[in-house]
């Protein structure tokens, strides 16, 4: 398989320079599959929006791939703004959408309306995006009046994970799948610009798809959204550890760094480097 980047595309009506959200509902008309994937550093945002990915999310899962904790609660609003800031700085082209975490949104819409703008003041992302349904429509929709763009998230929710008790597959019954799919309408009618869709069955995301004029982007739920999105750390093979059916390995960059750094090491112990070349006379 090539490494090489793609070339540069050349702005036009259909491959505009700058995602927007407007781009991205432009694109589920015209049927243009959208890329997203994570982001949460400067270096890696750099990388990302080089490789011409559509969209990069600040997602609170920096709490398990950046801070190693074990479910993303315990990321405060202070943290996704730092690394929303990093990621823009980053970014010239994608669309940065940033994660509002844990109980920075739940409490009251004002909380939440106040939460979204520092996002969008502090840190500069262009959307934010919150998990939930129908209790956060009437919140969805105070953000979006505000001229804040906001993208939705159902299925499995992870910062609702003790309510679940389980990373299974979510909406598998008649009765949470019929449930979801009115939150996503819920959601659509509030003013979301877009709705990640995470580890549904796939028949389901392809009737929330096609009941929706917004784009849909799918984390496990087959090929029938209009998106598709992944960990960062985890297609890149940072995180040996992590491995359900839905993820699809791009590189094996934790073999590729041990190794180089194990170089280093034996390079340093035994005086190899520097060397004359790599020294200043």
């Amino acid at each position: 398989m090539s490494t090489q980047l793609p070339e540069k595309r050349k702005p036009n009506s259909f491959n505009p320079t700058k995602i927007t959200t407007q781009t991205v509902v432009d694109m589920k008309v015209r049927g243009e599959a959208i890329s997203m994937l994570t982001a949460y550093d400067f270096t890696m945002a750099k990388l990302v929006d080089a490789a011409q990915v559509d969209i990069i999310l600040v997602g609170d899962s920096a709490s398990n791939v950046m801070a190693g904790f074990e479910t993303t609660l315990p990321m405060t609003l202070e943290h996704m703004i730092y690394h929303t800031s990093c990621v823009v700085r980053g970014a010239d082209r994608a669309l940065v959408v940033a994660d509002l975490p844990f109980m920075s949104y739940q409490v009251t819409t004002k909380e939440a309306l106040i939460s979204a703008g520092r996002m969008m003041k502090e840190a500069g992302a262009h959307a934010v995006k919150l998990e939930g349904g129908k209790p956060i429509a009437d919140t969805v929709k105070r953000i979006v009046d505000a001229g804040i763009p906001v993208m939705g998230h159902l299925g499995l929710t992870p910062q609702s994970i003790y309510k679940f008790g389980t990373y299974k597959v979510r909406a598998t019954e008649d009765a949470e799948a019929e449930l979801l799919m009115e939150d996503a309408l819920r959601l659509q009618e509030a003013g979301c610009f877009a709705i990640v869709l995470e580890k549904i069955p796939s028949s389901l995301s392809q009737k929330v798809t096609e009941s929706l004029s917004i784009p849909t982007i799918g984390i496990g739920a087959g090929p029938h959204c209009d998106g598709q999105v992944l960990v960062l750390h985890d297609m890149l093979g940072l995180n040996k550890d992590f491995h359900p059916r839905f993820l699809r390995r791009y590189a094996d960059l934790h073999t590729d760094i041990v190794h180089a750094v194990g170089r280093y090491v034996e390079d340093v112990k035994s005086r190899d480097f520097p060397n004359k070349k790599e020294q200043y006379n």
